[in-house]
């Protein structure tokens, strides 16, 4: 959602002339994009603030510094924007007021939510074959330890025909794959008894002749089986779910006032696997929640067992000021989460490692971005989702290409592309 953000301002400056540079010092206009689920991200930003103060007071040209998104919209992040002499201050709901900003009197602020935000459609991003679309913006659920609900707001659904338009779009312009975006992305349309399901807008989207479909983030609670059926039935989507279940204890779910139950989830997981056979399914999981016990955490490794996640985030519980947990409940000491969180990482590892060597052999269509770290190796992913390392000699440049994959680690599939299938970098 950030990426989708950040490239729908850029546009809007590109539109009003600005010229984008590589580094800081080249720069007279520096705009941050804030993130503030978690406590590291809100650490980052204080720093890199921090480091174009310095950079302003080095200056005796104009040097304007500013931050938008979602730290923005919260008390704490407009602290430090009072602190660090931040000039623009754009909330997660007011970004597209970018042009006003640098149009009026510094320094700025503006932290509302305005329905116009959804109105615009970015053009489409250059050297790549990939774009996301917003679909929903906000949130109505109201877990505990989750801040999206003050910063994004309420849930709100774009018109179907602004979607529809943006995706046609981005498919004329040569994008292979489009990812649907959303904070709880398969509520679309519950706002608004008017608009599709997401469901239906999933096979409207596909019927536009794009390649590759995807979507997060889910709410197990929204995921319906008409939407498992629109997955099935729709082979642009793929058999790659992203479904967080936080924990796999009641009374912690209980806590973190995640609305479903452990059995509740099975069921859900055993549906989707009953209608895609091929299934790819990973999961957030928030280690060391207030009150969590060693007993609650085991049943959180055994509910990994029982599904086999091909992959999952796993984050150290952040207490984050103004959600209810913040105020509720004390935080558990670190050293316990950190070694939760290891014995998590370990269970992981093993099931990620089985999962994908099961698909060693197997054919798959990997969409490549670029360079890996690795020499010698560009990276992608499959229609699974699944990190891609092909020879760089095989696939000079971005592109699709088929390949069989050859060797499996926890978290890489390395390949040997076999046929080009669409070469060039996007529009």
């Amino acid at each position: 959602m950030n990426e989708y953000d950040t490239h729908l301002v850029a546009s809007e400056l590109a539109a009003r002339g600005a010229a984008f540079v590589e580094t800081v010092e080249e720069a007279n206009f520096v705009l941050v994009n804030t993130c503030a689920v978690r406590g590291k991200p809100v650490e980052k930003v204080r720093s890199l603030l921090g480091q174009l103060r310095k950079e302003k007071e080095r200056r005796r040209e104009p040097f304007v510094i500013g931050m938008m998104g979602c730290l923005a919209s919260l008390e704490e992040g407009q602290e430090l924007a009072d602190r660090f002499g931040v000039d623009v201050l754009l909330g997660a709901g007011a970004i597209h007021k970018i042009d006003e900003a640098l149009s009026g009197v510094l320094p700025y602020r503006d932290t509302g939510f305005y329905p116009e935000i959804d109105e615009i459609i970015p053009p489409p991003p250059e050297g790549t074959l990939s774009a996301y679309v917003t679909l929903i913006r906000g949130c109505d659920h109201h877990c505990t330890y989750c801040v999206v609900p003050r910063t994004r707001g309420p849930e709100i659904s774009r018109h179907p025909d602004l979607v529809l338009k943006e995706v046609e779009q981005l498919v004329a312009a040569g994008i292979l794959e489009v990812t649907l975006l959303g904070q709880n992305v398969n509520s679309y349309g519950k706002d608004d008894p008017s608009y599709p399901d997401f469901a239906d807008l999933l096979r409207q989207v596909a019927a536009l002749g794009v390649r590759r479909l995807r979507f997060v983030t889910s709410h197990p609670m929204n995921f319906s089986d008409r939407i498992i059926e629109a997955i099935a039935e729709t082979p642009a989507v793929g058999q790659y779910v992203h479904l967080p279940v936080q924990a796999g204890s009641d009374r912690v779910l209980r806590r973190m006032a995640r609305e479903y139950r452990r059995d509740y989830y099975l069921e859900r997981v055993a549906r989707l696997r009953q209608a895609l056979p091929d299934l790819v399914l990973t999961t957030d999981i928030i280690v060391g929640f207030p009150g969590e016990t060693e007993e609650d955490f085991q049943q959180t490794l055994d509910l990994y067992d029982e599904v086999g996640f091909d992959n999952a985030y796993m984050f150290i519980y952040s207490a984050r000021p103004g959600t209810p947990s913040y105020e509720r409940f004390r935080d558990m000491p670190r050293e316990v989460k950190v070694e939760r969180l290891q014995r998590l990482i370990e269970k992981q590892k093993e099931w990620s490692l089985a999962r994908n060597r099961a698909w060693v052999g197997r054919q798959v269509e990997v969409l490549v971005r670029g360079p890996a770290r690795e020499a010698g190796w560009v990276e992608g992913h499959d229609q699974s989702n699944h990190p891609v390392l092909v020879p760089a000699a095989e696939a000079p440049g971005p592109g699709l290409y088929q390949a069989v994959i050859e060797q499996a680690s926890p978290h890489l599939l390395f390949g040997r592309v076999t046929k080009t299938l669409v070469a060039g970098g996007g529009s």
